[in-house]
C-alpha cells in the first residue's frame, strides 16, 4: 500500500470555490494539483514556468494563460493594469474554473491580482490589505498597495454569467 502525500505548492490558499493562489509548484506539488482538476491556470510572472511544470500542465490539460509579460522590465514594478483587467475577465468567467492563479512565489504579483477581485467584492482596503499582507510576509510592496487602492473597479466589466460570489 503506497501513502501518497499531498503537498501544497507554496502560498497556496483558496480565493473563493474553485479558485485558488499559489506559487509556481514543484513535483512534490502534482499530486496535490491534481486532486483539485484544474481547468485554467493563470500565469502572472514574467518569465515562462518551469519545463516540468509546463509538462504536467499539458499532461493535465490545463489551459495556461500567461499573462503581464508585457509588463516592465522590472520585475519589482507593480503588475500592469491590463494585466490585472485580463486576469479579472478569466477569473468571472465560471466557465474557466475550476482555476489558479500564481506566479513565483505567489505572493506580489498574485496578491496584487487578488487584492483587486477583494476590491471588486467591496471588502474594505483593511481586509484587503491584511490577507496581501498574509501571503507577502516581510517582503510587502507598498506599490502593490498603492495599486490595489487606486484600482478602478469601474473598468471590470463583470460578465451575466458571472460566479456566484461576485
Amino acid at each position: 500500500m503506497s501513502s501518497q502525500h499531498f503537498i501544497p505548492p507554496v502560498n497556496f490558499g483558496m480565493i473563493e470555490e474553485d479558485l485558488y493562489r499559489s506559487g509556481q509548484p514543484n513535483e512534490l506539488n502534482f499530486p496535490f494539483l491534481e486532486k483539485l482538476g484544474l481547468k485554467t491556470i493563470a500565469w502572472l510572472a514574467l518569465e515562462e514556468p518551469n519545463q516540468r511544470f509546463l509538462d504536467f500542465i499539458d499532461d493535465q490539460g490545463i489551459q495556461l494563460h500567461h499573462l503581464g509579460v508585457v509588463s516592465s522590465v522590472n520585475a519589482w514594478d507593480p503588475i500592469t493594469e491590463e494585466a490585472v483587467l485580463e486576469a479579472l475577465d478569466l477569473i468571472l468567467n465560471p466557465a474557466n474554473y475550476p482555476m489558479m492563479i500564481m506566479c513565483n512565489l505567489g505572493r506580489h504579483r498574485t496578491g496584487t491580482i487578488v487584492g483587486c477581485l477583494r476590491k471588486l467584492q467591496k471588502w474594505n482596503l483593511t481586509s484587503i490589505f491584511e490577507e496581501y499582507r498574509r501571503y507577502a510576509g516581510p517582503k510587502v510592496r507598498l506599490l502593490n498597495e498603492q495599486f490595489i487602492e487606486l484600482f478602478d473597479t469601474d473598468l471590470v466589466t463583470i460578465p451575466a454569467n458571472k460566479p456566484k460570489w461576485i
